[in-house]
Order: C-alpha cells, then sequence, then structure tokens
C-alpha cells in the first residue's frame, strides 16, 4: 500500500480531527480503508513488536450485530467500523516492573488511523466503553486477541463542528520539575 500523495499540513490535520457521531450512509470505499489500516500498521511499537491486528466490519448485518457491543443510537449509523486488537504476549513488557505495553501500542496505532481518516475526509470516533464479550460473541476470534478499541468510520453528516475543548498549554506542561 502506497501512501505517497497524502499530505495535509500535520498541524491542520491534529486541529481537523475531531470526534464524529453524525454520519452519513455514503459507503466508505475498500481502497480507503486500506489507506487507513495502513497507516495503523506503519505505526511504532514499543520494541517494534507491533501486537495489534485489525478487523473491519462494513457489512450491514455484521455492522449491526457489533453495536449490540456497544449500544449508543449514533453508533449503529456508521457505514464501518474497525476493531483494534491486542495480543498481550506479543506486546513488549518492561522488565522492572512488568508494565505491559499493549494497550499503549494499540493506541498509537489506532491514533494514526484516526489522523489518516481526518487526512482522507472521513470522521471516526475512537470508542473503548464496549462490552468486550458481547463483542467477541459476534465476531469471535483468537483467544490470545483482546478486543482493545473500536474505531466508528465513515463522512461527517454535518459540515460544521463544535471547537475542540482542550485544557491550556501552561495546564499540562511542565519544565524540569513537577512544580
Amino acid at each position: 500500500m502506497n501512501l505517497k500523495g497524502i499530505a495535509m499540513d500535520f498541524k491542520d490535520l491534529i486541529h481537523k480531527r475531531h470526534s464524529v457521531r453524525n454520519y452519513s450512509p455514503k459507503k466508505v470505499s475498500r481502497d480507503l480503508i486500506e489507506k487507513i489500516v495502513e497507516a495503523g500498521r506503519l505505526a511504532p511499537s514499543a520494541c517494534n513488536k507491533q501486537p495489534w491486528r485489525f478487523m473491519v466490519i462494513d457489512e450491514p448485518e455484521l455492522l449491526e450485530k457489533v453495536g449490540t457491543a456497544y449500544k449508543r443510537a449514533w453508533f449503529h449509523k456508521a457505514p464501518a467500523v474497525i476493531i483494534a486488537y491486542g495480543n498481550r504476549e506479543e506486546a513488549w513488557v518492561r522488565d522492572y516492573d512488568g508494565k505491559n505495553h499493549c494497550d499503549v501500542d494499540v493506541a498509537i496505532a489506532v491514533d494514526h488511523m484516526t489522523l489518516m481518516a481526518a487526512e482522507l475526509g472521513l470522521g471516526t470516533c475512537w470508542v473503548c466503553h464496549f462490552v468486550p464479550e458481547a463483542l467477541l460473541e459476534v465476531v469471535p476470534v483468537a483467544s490470545n486477541w483482546e478486543p482493545i478499541a473500536m474505531i466508528s468510520l465513515g463522512y461527517s453528516d454535518k459540515d460544521k463542528t463544535s471547537e475542540k475543548k482542550r485544557k491550556a498549554t501552561e495546564e499540562i506542561v511542565r519544565y524540569n520539575s513537577w512544580e
């Protein structure tokens, strides 16, 4: 998959990306989905372990079933969902305290995919508040793969979004000391 020719200014891109909860019914092409998943594939991971897999759901009947794991009405209107799975056995583990970096690695890949979707003119919403067992009943996977996040994906049904609310830089940055 070649991602050449995709070149929005990064600062513009991070300002443009926002969570979309209103989707038009227009299907997302597999070509665009492949570009989005490629961005996730190229994400960095601790020790390059890449402990992730992605499942694209774009068939209406299966989307409806996947929605049983997250029962928000807006989610059911997304024409596609990408499920991001992590494998804790494949992930890097920090030796001095045993911290497994699976969730961190998968989160980096998901972020890459949401940014690529925004670059391509698509909306996403990163969903973690779902019932994993309900999702696994609908789309079973090998037992060592855990669903970490779902990304709703589609064309936004609204032209204008509200301003993103973010804390001021001064609230979140410290230099050389916590004080």
